[in-house]
């Protein structure tokens, strides 16, 4: 009769599950920040921008300029680029950006969407980021009005080719040459993309500021650097709030389960330990079913977890970038071990009131 009472709790038990998997959905949600964000920067700074430095000039000059980029100090590989300022007009909708003009076998500067997968412009269409397409109103297929803000100002309807699921920024993109034929100009560029000899690094930036024609210079690993060490301070709070709540509550929900249980059965477990049970077996019994309940939680967290980050990738996805939906092993993981080590403190706790259960005391008590 003492055995089988023990364990009839399937109402607390479930509550129980809940609890430990919403802990543990808090924790994946708040860590799988640190996974999108590897997978961000690995795929524009990796995938996307190749090059080293960004070179852009105060105005368009002509082609002959791409001569000079490439004897300028430890320049090894460059490739021209071409921006245009310009607005683009969808029915009510419009949105004022530069528009990028691509090479079709361009090694540094290249279109990859979230899928990895490579897009080469159509030799007459645009190519839109999907967050800057959902802005406008517009689909493959649609024709949009492009507003030059630059030269002669012409007004031109371009057909969107693509849209690319892109993680930072909102971009258009155009085959270069059809750039230059809307514009009705010869081979200018806007801009140069290197691949620098890094022993060469101080001497090419010297001489780049000496130069009039040079507007900016955009070295990666600084932009990548700031990119990190900004989102680093906000996500780093973010992280530690979110494992410190999920901890507060696991070990709210393990412990005061565990206690509320130790309470109501008291009386047959100090009945087991007169029978003749060992401490660690009364203990068994007792803690067992703690982590039984805390491993049917776990993956119900997992669950929960990808659901929850899901949701907050979504949540958190605007102009400036997209987190992907990211969530390594290593992430699910750290999840479970948080919950295990607080199931651990909070089971090494109530088994150190279990071993100063009064037994005397205990089976005096009136059912």
């Amino acid at each position: 009769m003492v055995l089988r009472n023990i364990g009839r709790r399937p109402g607390r038990s479930t509550m129980a599950i809940l609890g430990v998997a919403c802990a543990e959905a808090m924790l994946i949600t708040g860590t799988f920040a640190l996974d999108s964000m590897d997978r961000m920067l690995e795929v524009q700074f990796e995938r996307v921008q190749r090059e080293d430095v960004l070179v852009t000039f105060v105005e368009p000059v002509s082609n002959a300029s791409r001569y000079a980029v490439a004897r300028l100090p430890g320049v090894l590989y460059h490739e021209p680029v071409r921006f245009v300022p310009a607005r683009l007009r969808f029915g009510p909708h419009s949105r004022q950006l530069a528009i990028t003009g691509t090479l079709p076998d361009a090694q540094l500067s290249r279109i990859v969407d979230a899928s990895l997968r490579e897009v080469t412009p159509a030799p007459e269409g645009l190519v839109l980021s999907s967050m800057l397409a959902q802005e406008l109103g517009v689909k493959v297929g649609d024709q949009v009005t492009v507003e030059v803000l630059e030269g002669a100002r012409p007004v031109r309807s371009v057909v969107v080719s693509h849209l690319v699921d892109d993680f930072m920024g909102i971009s258009a993109y155009m085959d270069q040459r059809a750039l230059h034929r809307m514009l009705r100009e010869s081979r200018v560029l806007s801009g140069a993309t290197l691949v620098v000899d890094p022993r060469q690094e101080g001497e090419l930036y010297r001489h780049l500021k000496t130069l009039p024609a040079v507007a900016g210079v955009t070295v990666k690993r600084a932009a990548v650097e700031n990119f990190q060490r900004t989102l680093a301070e906000n996500m780093g709070i973010m992280i530690t709030f979110n494992v410190l709540f999920a901890l507060i509550i696991a070990v709210g929900v393990v412990y005061n389960g565990a206690r509320i249980s130790l309470s109501e059965r008291a009386r047959e477990l100090a009945s087991l330990r007169v029978m003749g049970f060992t401490r660690g077996e009364i203990s068994s019994i007792l803690l067992g079913e703690l982590g039984l309940t805390t491993l049917a939680a776990m993956p119900v967290g997992l669950v929960l977890g990808y659901g929850l980050a899901g949701l907050t990738a979504k949540a958190f996805s605007n102009e400036l970038y997209r987190f992907p939906l990211v969530l390594s092993a290593q992430t699910a993981l750290f999840a479970v071990l948080i919950i295990g080590v607080a199931t651990v403190a909070s089971g090494l706790l109530v088994r150190r009131r279990l071993d100063h259960l009064d037994l005397v005391a205990v089976l005096k008590t009136r059912e």
